[in-house]
């Protein structure tokens, strides 16, 4: 699940020079600038690691809350939370992008940052709405096929369908062709978070060429938990805002957005974007395996084989988005 956390559309930067041979460091076919090159990718992928773990810890933490407030309560407090925090980070920049609309009548640039938060809040809401019904990983695969679409689309590659073709497969062992024990109302409400998350990396580009720095992100989070509070407030109630429960909302907000976010802007400053699309494929295993720690969900040698297709087939189509 994403929000402030996966635009990595328009973040790239160039293919790094050397390629780590299969033989190992001491094997004689890597030169000394491969070996170099290899040895200042372990901090960026330690990043893109720690980033994954992250946002599937605070998806675990947001699963366990809902035992106390429902999906939409706690999918405002991660918004909030979110947006706070990209307010602060965006400070006068974001003051200078609200003036700035107002003057130059940019209401286009306006519709383009108001439909980036609807489409937050629909990918958060429904990617929480997913947790409530089937297990982590499985929901995290299913919504992993958005970024999946969105790397293929317009392809002329043979290779591509091929990855379609290896994604499709994992779903249909997922679901069992239709009759296995998957809830269908989760499984659809996975599918239109990864719609929102191919709608997100979009918008994510058209809002980044529109205002400068952070500041159309920002407004895109504030559009997002503002529209959140109605839903939010009617779901939860009070109990949504007694102690405890904020605080846990609050560490949601920073395990899912704000430490992600940064750690990913860090790592595609210092890895080439092929490489980062394929360490980001390690999510929907990295979120079956918090989803079985913290919560307990085991899932069948079936349903792992699925999300291994799903992992495959994204990380070859990453590999492949450049030419």
């Amino acid at each position: 699940m994403k929000d402030s956390t996966t635009a990595d559309a328009g973040r790239r930067e160039p293919r790094a020079s050397g390629r780590p041979d299969a033989a190992g460091p001491e094997s004689p076919g890597l030169t000394g600038r491969g070996r170099l090159a290899q040895s200042r990718l372990v901090l960026p992928a330690a990043m893109v690691l720690s980033g994954i773990v992250s946002v599937q810890v605070g998806a675990g933490i947001a699963a366990k809350l809902f035992h106390e407030i429902p999906p939409a309560a706690v999918t405002g407090l991660r918004l909030w939370t979110s947006a706070i925090v990209m307010a602060v980070m965006a400070g006068r920049g974001l003051a200078r992008a609200f003036g700035d609309l107002g003057k130059r009548r940019a209401w286009s640039d306006a519709g383009i940052a108001v439909s980036f938060g609807i489409t937050l809040l629909i990918m958060n809401f429904s990617i929480y709405q997913a947790f409530s019904r089937i297990p982590l990983g499985v929901a995290v695969t299913i919504e992993f096929l958005g970024p999946l679409a969105v790397a293929v689309a317009g392809s002329r590659h043979l290779r591509d369908v091929v990855w379609v073709v290896l994604a499709a497969t994992g779903v249909v062992l997922l679901t069992q062709g239709g009759h296995g024990h998957l809830d269908v109302t989760g499984v659809l409400f996975a599918a239109l978070a990864g719609a929102c998350w191919a709608g997100y990396i979009v918008l994510s580009s058209a809002t980044g060429r529109r205002f400068p720095g952070s500041a159309g992100l920002a407004i895109a989070m504030i559009v997002a938990g503002i529209l959140i509070t109605p839903p939010a407030v009617i779901a939860g109630g009070r109990a949504m805002f007694r102690p405890a429960v904020l605080a846990t909302g609050a560490a949601i907000g920073i395990l899912s957005s704000l430490i992600p976010y940064r750690l990913e802007l860090e790592a595609l400053r210092r890895m080439p974007m092929r490489l980062f699309g394929v360490w980001m494929s390690l999510e929907p295993a990295v979120a079956a395996l918090i989803g079985l720690a913290l919560l307990g969900q085991h899932l069948s040698l079936v349903e792992w084989l699925a999300i291994g297709c799903v992992m495959i087939a994204c990380a070859g189509a990453a590999s492949g988005a450049l030419p």
